[in-house]
């Protein structure tokens, strides 16, 4: 009965635990209530930035940055055939830029400094330098030809802060050719051949009074790239070139940075920089199995697992003693420089993206298209057969051997390589290019350019200038020697009967470490290298 009786009432919590559970859950209901309300009087009163009206169109902010008042993009340059690539679209863009000043305090370090050796237009040289700019690098050393050359592109990269320009004309050769570098046997096995070994001498000689330019400028770094590549500051704690430099040990003199090369999925690409997001990684950058293992996948019937060079590029310390090494390396006449590679950072190398850059290279050269002839012009191999191609095949020819072995149409192959670790995806670059473009940064550089080309002198005394400025004479007064005759001009070129006799009367100096050579644009491991392991 007690069991019975005991089962016929339900239990009943005692007053004291009601009331504790109504007072719960009162003020599970009412703390989200005021929180929220708390936020709304905030945001109404202007207390709280919203993160949507933060990073709009119309408030163009950036974190670390300060913003001006956006310049107006009312001009273009005259006659210039790059502004419709600079200008802004239409589109909807990337606003982290927009009013930007690309100015860095006078007293913050690394200060860090490109050169480069260019014959490149306006839609290429304004996205490599605003997109350096954004990761920190503060000065840029362009010695220019060509399309660069140009009054309208010169007036437009002397109007960029922290931009120096230097033409090369008479003067500038003859002065190069008493500098140091050009009187050391590390460097003159590549005189007196055309093409890529010209351009290589250029460089070297470039890179030479760069350094020189970079110590009265009071730069930390320097760096050598082409107007073709950009530095992925990747492992560092923010995007910055600066922050990464600045996490380097002190006894650090030298950092390589790996290079990653394009991977283009079209074959009508316009603006690389901002097109191009799928990268091969460097064989430093892989395991060896994998680099290997899919090696022949990889590279799809060319010599080699990349197009071009696989050396990557280097950052040296501004250091007394400091010299180049050829356009990859730096060195140094009194040690052998303390060297990193960094493991996640990269150099990005824009190659072969667009068709055009088939027939460039057949224009710029003019060796035979013959197997042998070729190899007094290119020292990588792949350029060798993309000059053979370009110089002997139909319009269609070229283009079917362009997707063949350049474009990467095949998707199922794309996924796996990008699984295994060969491939990969790299956006930031493409964002950052594209959001300089939206902010109207590019078309304000053409449109300063142009004022400043109205209030110059004429053509004559622009170039002039230029080539008589301090900063150039200064420069290669350091780097010159006063040995040889005055008239003594480089030869870098064909080796003709004059080269010949100038080569023969140079009194060649060894460097005081004679045995390093020069290093060239080298490619990765081969399959060959590896299997002769074994």
């Amino acid at each position: 009965m007690a069991g019975s009786s005991s089962s016929s009432f339900p239990y009943r919590q005692p007053p004291q635990q009601n009331a504790l559970a109504s007072k719960i859950l009162l003020l599970l209901t009412v703390l989200p209530l005021s929180l929220a309300l708390f936020a709304f009087v905030l945001q109404w009163r202007g207390g709280l930035t919203d993160p949507v009206n933060r990073w709009s169109p119309d408030n163009g902010k950036f974190p670390g940055m300060s913003s001006t008042n956006s310049p107006s993009n009312g001009h273009s340059v005259t006659g210039s055939d790059c502004t419709d690539h600079l200008a802004r679209s239409k589109g909807p863009g990337f606003p982290y830029y927009k009013g930007w000043t690309f100015e860095f305090a006078q007293d913050s370090h690394p200060k860090i400094c490109v050169t480069t050796s260019t014959s490149a237009g306006l839609e290429q040289i304004l996205p490599w330098i605003y997109y350096h700019k954004i990761i920190g690098v503060t000065n840029f050393f362009l010695f220019v030809e060509g399309k660069a050359a140009t009054s309208n592109t010169s007036a437009v990269l002397d109007s960029i802060p922290g931009v120096k320009v230097v033409h090369r004309t008479k003067e500038l050769e003859e002065k190069q050719a008493k500098s140091r570098i050009w009187n050391e046997t590390w460097l003159s096995s590549f005189f007196y051949r055309p093409c890529n070994y010209e351009l290589f001498v250029k460089q070297s000689l470039n890179m030479e009074m760069a350094i020189v330019m970079a110590r009265e400028a009071n730069m930390d770094w320097i760096i050598h790239l082409d107007t073709d590549e950009l530095l992925h500051p990747a492992g560092a704690r923010e995007y910055s070139l600066r922050q990464l430099l600045l996490d380097v040990a002190s006894d650090v003199d030298m950092v390589v940075f790996p290079n990653y090369e394009s991977a283009i999925e079209r074959d009508d690409i316009k603006e690389p920089f901002s097109e191009v997001s799928m990268f091969k990684k460097n064989y430093d950058h892989v395991t060896k199995e994998t680099y290997f293992g899919l090696y022949k996948e990889a590279t799809r019937g060319n010599p080699n697992y990349f197009l071009t060079y696989g050396n990557g590029k280097a950052a040296a310390r501004v250091q007394d003693h400091l010299r180049p090494n050829g356009a990859h390396r730096w060195h140094n006449y009194m040690k052998t420089p303390n060297e990193i590679k960094l493991e996640e950072a990269a150099v990005l190398h824009y190659t072969y993206t667009k068709f055009s850059d088939l027939t460039s290279r057949r224009d710029r050269c003019g060796c035979k298209p013959t197997k042998e002839d070729v190899k007094r012009c290119f020292m990588l191999e792949f350029d060798r057969s993309a000059f053979i191609i370009a110089s002997t095949a139909t319009e269609d020819e070229m283009h079917r051997w362009y997707r063949e072995r350049i474009v990467w149409t095949d998707k199922e192959l794309n996924l796996k390589l990008i699984r295994k670790g060969l491939l990969t995806r790299i956006y930031a670059p493409m964002v950052i290019v594209q959001g300089l473009r939206e902010a109207g940064v590019f078309s304000n550089a053409l449109a300063s350019g142009h004022a400043l080309l109205e209030k110059s002198m004429s053509k004559e005394q622009f170039f002039s200038s230029i080539s008589n400025s301090s900063m150039a004479n200064s420069s290669m007064a350091s780097v010159a020697q006063n040995s040889g005759d005055d008239k003594h001009q480089v030869k870098l070129g064909n080796k003709t009967g004059e080269g010949k006799s100038q080569a023969a009367s140079r009194k060649l100096r060894e460097a005081s470490d004679g045995s390093i050579a020069a290093v060239p644009p080298m490619a990765p491991p081969s399959l060959d290298s590896y299997t002769a392991d074994f």
